[in-house]
């Protein structure tokens, strides 16, 4: 075992991760670019967002109907893994074509959880005793019914607001993968 690892056995568990800091501080790099993109320009950043789940969803669909080949020549069961590649399909399809409405839809689908959760949230409230602090499960499902139909009325509005806030989240994470990099760096170069 080494020095290091009898100093401090933190360090000498995680020794590959103290040599490899210089990963972390990339990936840290790479999330404060982003967060910094998507505060400077959300909509750059949610067209390519929706640009990458285009190519994603071409790919996995084309892999699906793949498996649907394989599984008709093996005689088992295909039908779901046909109609799923071709939904994945269309999906990439339609976010090549048409970026704006795969977004809408997107945002729709958002719009659509936050109101069904909502109102079974806010169901839920009032079987809760009074004790147990139903309304702030109620405060939770109205705010989550308001948050939906927000996204319903101003659905790119919505976007960009999602897009800015992912932005802050990848700053955040950012600037700590940077510190823990060049902390154990440091820690690396000491010992």
């Amino acid at each position: 075992m080494s020095d290091l690892a009898t100093k401090d056995p933190w360090m000498g568990h995680r020794a590959g991760l103290a040599r490899n800091w210089w990963a972390l501080v990339i990936r840290g790099v790479i999330a404060v670019i982003f967060g910094v993109l998507a505060f400077i320009a959300p909509g750059l950043t949610l067209g390519t967002l929706v640009l990458v789940f285009g190519v994603y969803a071409l790919v996995d669909g084309i892999f699906a109907i793949i498996a649907a080949v394989r599984a008709l020549a093996a005689h088992e069961r295909w039908g779901l893994l046909l109609g799923e590649g071709i939904l994945g399909i269309l999906a990439g399809l339609v976010a090549f074509a048409a970026p704006g409405l795969a977004i809408v839809v997107w945002i729709s689908f958002m719009a659509a959880w936050a109101v069904i959760t909502g109102a079974l949230m806010l169901a839920a409230a009032f079987r809760l005793d009074a004790g147990h602090g139903h309304w702030l499960m109620g405060l939770g499902g109205a705010v989550s019914i308001v948050w939906g139909v927000l996204l319903w009325m101003w659905p790119i509005a919505g976007a960009v607001v999602l897009t800015i806030w992912m932005g802050a989240y990848a700053l955040i994470f950012g600037v700590s993968m940077i510190a823990l990099g060049l902390r154990l760096r440091a820690r690396h170069q000491g010992a």
